[in-house]
């Protein structure tokens, strides 16, 4: 890879800030489940299918988008993205039936998260500084998400209290523009600029194929589904959950931001500390502190300081994950195919979010409770917890570069 010795202080405030967009709105749109769907005279299933769909176009197309980030470059994939983004609440606005709610706030708008976040956006970080920094670099941006969840998501229920639903939504897919200047610093960085040698210039059906020979990677492929599981539910049903259990609807906006909040510690924290200890090891401490936080939650009586308690507790372990992994996968197999490799673990989070929120959804208008997703999410952080645990934290690139090669992590 070519050696940067460019200032990279402008490519950090604007990725920082273009995560904070993206990240910062789509955290918000569980905000607008109960409104949209009473306007419409539709059930929770309807918005909860539409939102589980955006996540789990967001991940499907988060691997290609990383694929033709790494052959061609940023600049088209970023773009695209925020064209995707705007159009995508626009669309929203005025959907009137559910295909055309699925088209927008589903397809749509999993499209412009996928080209705006972390799948093109931190492999930029990762390239942008040296090894050592490496890990500070993602848990800074990661943060960076976090704090415009916190910023943005307050923002937009109070934009939802003042304007509607209907006008939030155009007021928002105009702001969403300012993300395309964001997106320019990063052009630079892509997979597409590095220097590489003929024998890894492959076709990424290829590359794929010969990373899933690392059973460290296919661990890691399977134990992101259950963090898309957590973070999709409760960012879309966690305000209707709250406002069930007769609260304001402002405490179900509050709950979130403050997870956003939480996060920009925890994300920072994990990123400095993933470069100093085993990645598997932090991931396995994430996956078990989530699963004691909502069993506690589910046995200890509900009450304001319940709920803001478990959202703060939550929000330290919330996107905590990111930095490990995608440090993960750059030790095993380093940079240059980066955005495509993080975008295939990042598929399996996405798969693991479209469950969590359609989970959610078809369980609660079948049963009236969301009792049984909570259990489901316990489970499955052990679960998360005993896959990461074997993970090898060692070079396996030579995999990529050879189909002989024997996998080494």
């Amino acid at each position: 890879m070519k050696t940067r010795i460019a200032p990279v202080a402008p490519l950090l405030i604007s990725a920082c800030m273009l995560l904070m967009l993206s990240f910062g709105y789509r955290a918000g749109f569980g905000l607008f489940l109960k409104p949209i769907s009473e306007s419409h005279g539709w059930g929770r299933e309807v918005m909860s299918m539409a939102l589980a769909i955006q996540n789990l176009s967001w991940g499907i197309i988060a691997v290609f988008a990383g694929g033709l980030a790494d052959r061609f470059g940023n600049l088209m994939v970023l773009l695209a993205g925020v064209l995707c983004y705007a159009a995508g609440m626009l669309g929203m606005a005025y959907a009137s039936s559910e295909a055309g709610m699925i088209a927008t706030a589903g397809i749509l708008l999993g499209a412009g998260i996928a080209g705006t976040s972390f799948g093109i956006v931190l492999p930029a970080l990762a390239r942008a500084v040296p090894p050592e920094r490496r890990g500070w670099a993602l848990g800074l941006g990661t943060s960076a998400g976090s704090f415009g969840q916190f910023l943005i998501v307050p923002f937009m229920q109070q934009a939802v209290e003042w304007l509607g639903w209907f006008e939030a939504l155009q007021w928002m897919s105009l702001s969403a523009l300012l993300m395309a200047v964001l997106a320019l610093p990063l052009v630079p960085y892509s997979g597409a600029s590095e220097s590489t040698t003929t024998d890894l210039d492959l076709p990424l059906a290829t590359i794929l194929r010969r990373a899933f020979r690392v059973p460290s990677y296919t661990l890691l492929v399977l134990g992101f589904f259950v963090c898309g599981f957590h973070v999709a539910f409760i960012t879309v049903h966690m305000p209707g959950y709250v406002v069930d259990l007769g609260f304001d609807a402002r405490v179900g906006a509050w709950s979130i931001g403050l997870i956003g909040l939480c996060n920009v510690v925890g994300a920072y924290i994990s990123g400095v500390q993933s470069g100093r200890r085993s990645k598997a090891y932090i991931l396995s401490c994430i996956y078990l502190g989530r699963a004691v936080a909502i069993a506690l939650f589910l046995v200890i009586p509900v009450s304001l300081a319940s709920i803001l308690a478990f959202s703060a507790v939550m929000g330290f372990l919330w996107l905590a994950t990111v930095p490990p992994t995608t440090g993960l996968v750059a030790v095993m197999f380093g940079t240059r195919y980066m955005a495509f490799l993080y975008g295939v673990v990042f598929l399996s989070h996405q798969v693991g979010s479209f469950s969590g929120v359609w989970l959610g959804g078809y369980l609660y208008a079948r049963f009236g409770s969301y009792l049984g997703i909570w259990v489901a999410g316990m489970v499955l952080g052990l679960v998360a917890a005993w896959l990461h645990w074997p993970i090898r934290e060692q070079d396996a690139s030579h995999v990529l570069a050879t189909a002989e090669a024997t996998p080494t992590a």
